[in-house]
């Protein structure tokens, strides 16, 4: 059985649903996990905020908003030729949305819960129309039943960022899904959402499709699971920056989750994690151009390259903690690492000295004074931002002699502000000025990628 998961630009418009559902029937798939429309899901996060202002301005910007979205689902029907019945479920939903956001613009307040269910809004829309474009292609061939994810997606009340209940979520696709499944029917249902023990909708932060289809695969331990987005497959680095980055062949989960973590953004950095669990084999490809042969992600591959492939995570923050009682003391870094556990902040690279600790974070996290403030409680705090974190993924590189020397030839005048080496075996990280990070990555992918300099 294969789980296949279509991204936003993958359901754009009637002729987007029309070749991904080509796709599909092609791949046989048994489930089909679909995102927003195009552009949908930002619109509905810009309605919730418009809510909160409750101006004259905002109200009309809300109307035009809310029509937008209305004709943009609306001509996909219409280009689709949607069935009476399906056509009723999307007036209903689209109907659903114009009531939450009038209701909390006239409130001037949106809950966590309330947003939750109107940023829902856009799967919902976009799997009952794709349902109509897998009918049409399998046409009296196959059986395709629009499925509400949220039976099965048991989360927790985190709205806006939920949890997964991974035991629940088994036992439901286990109780719900298998023997529809077993009557040979295609399933067409939502990523990103969820909903908890009370029934409530909840959402599982922006990327969670991806993440949605990979538990989904992991409850009916499928063969394949493959996510369908606008690029043909994971290259050695973006090509956007590079342009002779190269698409890959394979590459090993350990490894792909390095580079997703770590700045690619082909995949969200939590998908892999169920994939692992069951072993189940990763396939991502265009359904722009699906001819291409895309990458494969598995647990193990033909060749083991030293660097395999390299990632920018730009917008990064350099906080240098520094506190002369950490020298032979202890409980320093116990206390600043529950600061961030407590204000929920994630960070990216740690190194240590013997009196100060430095450590990565996104920009957008400084914004957080209280974090700040807390954190000067303990430490005399230094702030440095514009930089980037470069990332070179591939095997055995904190066991292979003179890389580190390698690296830094090619990297000549541009400083390195930090070094991360030793955690992990399939990475080395660094960081440089945000200005100086296309140029790092240009140097290094072609003396590691294009010209294969052996370690």
């Amino acid at each position: 059985m294969i789980v296949s998961k279509f991204g936003g630009s993958s359901m754009a418009d009637a002729v987007a649903m029309k070749r991904s559902a080509k796709v599909a029937v092609k791949q046989k798939s048994a489930i089909v996990v679909v995102s927003a429309t195009y552009g949908t899901t930002n619109q509905l996060v810009e309605l919730s905020k418009l809510a909160l202002l409750g101006t004259t301005a905002a109200k009309e910007k809300q109307k035009n908003l809310i029509n937008e979205i209305w004709q943009k689902h609306e001509t996909i029907a219409r280009d689709l030729e949607l069935p009476e019945n399906l056509n009723k479920q999307m007036i209903a939903l689209l109907k659903e949305m114009k009531t939450i956001a009038k209701g909390a613009l006239l409130l001037r307040d949106l809950s966590a819960k309330a947003s939750d269910r109107l940023l829902g809004l856009g799967e919902r829309l976009s799997s009952v129309l794709f349902t109509r474009a897998l009918d049409l292609e399998w046409g009296n061939q196959r059986e395709v039943m629009l499925f509400d994810v949220r039976e099965v997606m048991r989360t927790d009340s985190r709205y806006g960022q939920a949890n997964a209940d991974i035991t629940e979520i088994r036992k439901l696709c286990t109780e719900k899904l298998l023997p529809i499944l077993g009557r040979g029917v295609t399933l067409v249902t939502q990523g990103y959402i969820g909903q908890n023990k009370e029934g409530h909708s909840t959402t599982l932060g922006r990327g969670g499709s991806d993440y949605s289809a990979a538990l989904l695969a992991e409850g009916i331990k499928a063969s394949k699971l493959e996510i369908w987005t606008d690029v043909a497959g994971i290259a050695t680095t973006d090509p956007r920056l590079c342009p002779k980055a190269r698409l890959l062949d394979e590459i090993t989960f350990m490894e792909a989750s390095e580079l997703a973590i770590f700045g690619a953004k082909v995949l969200h950095p939590t998908t892999l994690q169920p994939a692992m669990r069951e072993d189940i084999p990763v396939f991502v490809g265009s359904s722009i151009e699906p001819e291409k042969p895309g990458t494969t992600i598995r647990h193990q591959t033909k060749d083991t390259p030293l660097i395999r492939a390299m990632a920018i995570r730009s917008r990064q923050s350099l906080l240098t903690l520094t506190n002369p009682k950490m020298w032979q003391g202890h409980g320093f870094l116990f206390d600043v690492f529950k600061i961030f556990n407590d204000h929920k902040v994630s960070i990216d690279s740690v190194t240590t000295s013997e009196i100060a600790v430095s450590l990565t974070l996104d920009d957008a996290t400084l914004l957080n004074q209280d974090l700040l403030s807390d954190l000067k409680q303990h430490a005399e705090v230094a702030v440095e931002e514009k930089l980037a974190l470069i990332s070179l993924i591939g095997n055995q590189i904190n066991h292979t002699p003179g890389l580190a020397h390698k690296i830094f030839s090619q990297l000549g005048n541009i400083n390195v502000r930090m070094i991360c080496l030793g955690a992990s075996k399939h990475n080395f990280c660094f960081l440089v000025a945000e200005n100086e990070a296309q140029e790092a990555v240009l140097r290094l992918h072609k003396a590691f990628i294009e010209e294969a300099v052996p370690a």
